[in-house]
């Protein structure tokens, strides 16, 4: 089974964000449990936390089938030590608000090296920023998304992804979320059935499928091997359709949150609805 959302809103808290995913008609979604443009947050409000959790439980999403996103301002390739000891501390406290709302991923972008180090040891660095947090706080999955290697991110290669996981100490706590608009960017064709054959098969070959938990579907505006980030609306852009009539025919993609980050929230229920009607 396909579970198919959105990143949705968890404005006015974080109890709301299933709210907003049953009302567009998924049954999957992404949030951020806290402002991600702030490094700062008010402890969850115990409230929240219960509430949270009997909105996803009312609306049958299980934790599995959520996908929280932390803050976009953390960076675990950090060069500078003050800098990696901010984000370190940033990302321990966005695991631990997962852990509290009783979810099991915490999606992030890896990192950059901001051209100060190397590629192999920002990759270094984000493994064991990983480690650290993993002995911080129990249970929760880290799940390192793909970039479009935009500016001096890593991370738009598999072979990165790979470089990351190869380091993490405890496996069972460690997953890939791919992108479609990120790998395209990234220099991995999806423009045909062909194109998909062959780039997942690559993924495959150098990650693995069993590190998959999570997909990010979206179409790009940004051209092929761009390695620039601009999302766009499913078939509006440079991906077409292909790529997502070949995701939701392959049971490989079974079982995982497939996640809406395209331009405009109003053709989310209608997108979602689209993606649906191509499981088989």
């Amino acid at each position: 089974m396909k579970y198919i959302g959105a990143h949705v809103s968890s404005g006015g808290g974080v109890a709301n964000a299933p709210l907003n995913a049953q009302a567009i008609g998924a049954t999957a979604f992404a949030l951020f449990t806290k402002n991600q443009q702030q490094w700062q947050a008010p402890p969850l409000p115990e409230e929240q936390i219960v509430a949270f959790k009997e909105n996803c439980r009312k609306f049958n999403f299980a934790p599995e089938t959520i996908l929280p996103h932390d803050s976009y301002l953390i960076n675990l390739g950090q060069p500078t030590p003050e800098g990696l000891e901010k984000s370190r501390k940033a990302f321990i406290g966005e695991l631990e608000r997962c852990h509290q709302l009783g979810l099991v991923y915490l999606n992030f972008h890896p990192g950059a090296h901001l051209r100060e180090i190397s590629e192999d040891e920002c990759l270094a660095r984000i493994a064991e920023s990983i480690n650290i947090a993993h002995q911080e706080v129990p249970d929760v999955i880290a799940v390192i998304e793909n970039t479009a290697g935009q500016g001096s991110n890593v991370g738009y290669r598999f072979e990165h992804l790979a470089a990351i996981i190869e380091q993490v100490n405890d496996q069972k706590r460690v997953g890939v979320c791919l992108d479609t608009c990120h790998t395209f960017a990234g220099g991995y064709d999806l423009r045909s059935a062909e194109d998909c054959e062959k780039t997942f098969a690559e993924f495959d070959r150098v990650v693995g499928f069993k590190w998959l938990r999570a997909m990010h579907l979206n179409d790009a505006k940004s051209a092929f091997d761009s390695r620039v980030d601009r999302h766009h609306s499913l078939g509006h852009g440079n991906l077409g359709e292909e790529v997502f009539r070949y995701i939701m025919g392959d049971k490989r993609f079974d079982g995982i949150p497939l996640i809406l980050e395209t331009i405009d929230p109003e053709l989310w229920p209608e997108e979602i609805k689209w993606l649906r009607s191509l499981e088989k």
